[in-house]
């Protein structure tokens, strides 16, 4: 039986007053696949909030056994995750 894949779009904003219904709603979509993919193409607006939902989302997929995969996220969430030093854990 092949692995069940699920694809989540980020929203254009990932700010401190989305992140918690986000990170529900993308935590229910984990739990009905093998890997989940988030797709940040859309993201423009964002703060340290969605570097916090990235690594809920990893460490539940990990405690899980199942695999985080994040594509297309703007060069400046990854230059903030470079600060904070947690970017080996999300890219």
């Amino acid at each position: 039986m092949a692995a069940a894949d699920s694809m989540l779009k980020l929203p254009a904003e990932l700010l401190a007053g989305n992140c918690t219904a986000l990170l529900a709603q993308y935590q229910s979509a984990l739990a009905g696949a093998d890997r989940l993919t988030l797709d940040g193409a859309a993201l423009t607006q964002f703060d340290s909030s969605a570097l916090a939902l990235l690594l809920a989302l990893r460490r539940r997929a990990l405690q899980a056994g199942k695999l985080l995969v994040c594509q297309n996220l703007p060069e400046n969430l990854r230059k903030l995750a470079h600060v904070y030093g947690v970017d080996g854990l999300i890219f």
